[in-house]
């Protein structure tokens, strides 16, 4: 490929960021063939509950060298300290699928849980709706639900930190 090529992937990379932005999309991923030992694959996502955007490039060795790659992604904030991780805590409750969250059976209903609530292993937090299937997330041991990290109706990843139960 020639350096006119990396100049049009680096366009091409910058544009599906600029789509991803624009549609609050939390993921993007293209390949583009060039020809039979040749291709371009390209994942952008961003953390909706994060200031950082993410841009993950992977392109095969042969074909872009590591300062094109380097300028396709944007600089990111400084990492924040593990203890202020809320995933990192010992009594977080993690999103087992991507999806949307509820936090409460139907809308106008009661939530589920609320800050300094006594749950029992088993009791549902919220539900996560994947593909159109509504998903209870059961608590995973009994104890006072001591922060809810998610909004009402905000898409999750997997392994997206949703509460504290300690």
């Amino acid at each position: 490929m020639t350096n006119k090529s990396h100049e049009a992937d680096v366009a091409f990379i910058k544009a599906l960021a600029e789509l991803l932005r624009e549609n609050d999309l939390t993921e993007l991923q293209v390949k583009r063939d060039y020809g039979d030992d040749d291709s371009l694959n390209v994942r952008v996502s961003r953390q909706t509950a994060m200031a950082a955007a993410p841009v993950q490039v992977q392109v095969p060795a042969a074909a872009a060298p590591a300062p094109i790659a380097a300028a396709a992604a944007p600089a990111t904030a400084a990492p924040a300290a593990a203890s202020d991780d809320p995933a990192s805590h010992p009594g977080a409750v993690t999103s087992p699928m991507v999806g949307t969250v509820y936090l409460a059976p139907e809308p106008g209903a009661a939530a589920f849980i609320s800050v300094g609530q006594q749950i029992s292993e088993g009791d549902t937090l919220l539900i996560v709706e994947a593909m159109k299937t509504m998903n209870h997330i059961p608590a995973p041991k009994s104890g006072t639900v001591k922060r809810i990290l998610v909004e009402d109706g905000a898409a999750v990843e997997f392994g997206t930190p949703l509460a504290i139960i300690e």
